[in-house]
């Protein structure tokens, strides 16, 4: 049945207030997450990386999302997203400030895995104050805007900040990137109004155990391993690929220069903002009508799974084609996360999100390191990759995601028998 309007309508005062921070913080969330794919050439000259170390160095960033994935849930529910986004936004703007000093392979490593711990709550700060926010009904599509707030970040990412990297170096580059990380703290502390209680999150006297006691109830919950594993497989491959091995396919495989592939990474962040928006309108709209988010995120899936076969089998199209549609479709998994947040409602909804994010960026960091060991086992005595290195490492992240989507479109009276 459709939902009445007159109970989805969004202020848009609350828009600009509330939820606007958030997104431009997952703007810069992105941005620090992709900027590497462009700067990757410069780090390769000047450190003599090879694409374990590579891999290693950039995987960082996303090991340091993991690991603050769970406490960052509790600290959500508790203390409420604007003061949590503010002090991890200061100490991810501490890790840019960090990395544009370090001068070795582990300094760099050690500084993005602390700008990566800094950057952790961006995403789930953003859903936790759309669910707080958003009648539950619009919370899909708020996700959906904030996620092509963060396309934004990947398209800055690209050739604008290869251009900047080019002019000013990557170094100053970082430290104006960290400037700007301490004004979007600042807009998130002094603009976004202060949630109550009763919007739906945990009360300030509901025990750390209390609240660990929750997470072990979402640990057991059916719903929840059946949401997790697609948006871990199909998220955490698309950030995996998107933010660093799609430059060095273009690279490696394409024989594009550098010019070029920063060109088509733009192509790719412009399929990003598109079907962010579009994915998003569509799961809102099904929803009004009947239709369920699994139905979107399968169909998305269909197409994400072509473009990666397009890019595995090297098959003779623009190369702009398929990485726009990987682009396109690779961010429907997080649809997901509106599953969770109405299974388990606003109370628990940064607690059951975070944990379903801790899935997806450690696997999002297995990958991303992982292809890096495995193309080193392709390099020629020449220091080259052979491309099929990129068909074994991309192929098997395609296979991932094929188990784990059959798995979330079973039917539901199956898992829950």
């Amino acid at each position: 049945m459709p939902i009445s309007d007159a109970a989805d309508r969004i202020p848009w005062a609350l828009v600009f207030r509330a939820l606007l921070p958030f997104a431009l913080g997952y703007f810069i969330s992105y941005l620090f997450r992709a900027v590497n794919q462009v700067i990757a050439p410069d780090l390769i000259v000047e450190l003599d990386l090879s694409p374990g170390e590579l891999g290693r160095l950039t995987a960082a960033y996303l090991f340091g999302f993991t690991l603050f994935q769970l406490p960052l849930g509790l600290l959500l529910d508790r203390f409420g997203p604007r003061r949590v986004q503010t002090a991890l936004l200061l100490v991810s703007a501490a890790g840019a400030a960090l990395f544009a000093l370090a001068r070795d392979p582990w300094s760099l490593t050690v500084a993005r895995g602390i700008l990566g711990l800094g950057l952790s709550g961006c995403l789930m700060s953003a859903f936790k104050a759309n669910a707080i926010w958003l009648p539950m009904s619009r919370v899909a599509l708020g996700n959906s805007v904030t996620m092509a707030m963060g396309a934004l970040g990947v398209v800055a990412a690209t050739s604008p900040s290869d251009a900047l990297a080019q002019m000013i170096g990557w170094r100053s580059m970082f430290d104006l990137l960290a400037a700007a990380t301490v004004g979007v703290a600042l807009f998130i502390f002094f603009c976004v109004p202060r949630e109550q209680p009763a919007q739906g999150r945990a009360t300030p006297h509901e025990s750390f155990t209390a609240q660990l006691r929750v997470i072990g109830r979402i640990a057991r919950d059916r719903v929840f391993w059946r949401v997790a594993p697609m948006v871990a497989s199909m998220s955490g491959a698309f950030i995996a690929i998107q933010t660093l091995w799609a430059g060095r396919w273009l690279s490696d495989v394409a024989g594009l220069e550098r010019a070029a592939v920063a060109d088509v990474l733009l192509v790719m962040a412009t399929g990003f903002v598109i079907g962010s928006l579009t994915t998003g309108w569509i799961a809102d709209w099904a929803q009004r009508r009947g239709f369920t988010i699994e139905l979107v995120v399968g169909c998305s899936f269909l197409v994400f799974a072509l473009s990666q076969l397009l890019i595995v089998l090297h098959v003779p199209l623009p190369p702009f084609l398929p990485w726009f549609l990987f682009g396109f479709a690779g961010q429907a998994g997080n649809l997901g996360y509106a599953t969770l947040a109405a299974h388990f409602g606003a109370g628990s909804a940064g607690r059951a999100q975070s944990t379903a994010n801790l899935f997806l960026f450690a696997t999002a960091w297995a990958l991303q390191w992982g292809i890096g060991a495995l193309l080193d086992r392709f390099r020629t005595d020449g220091g080259a990759v052979d491309p099929a290195g990129y068909y074994w490492a991309f192929g098997s992240a395609l296979i991932l995601q094929f188990l784990a989507v059959a798995w979330y479109l079973r039917p539901k009276r199956r898992v829950n028998r």
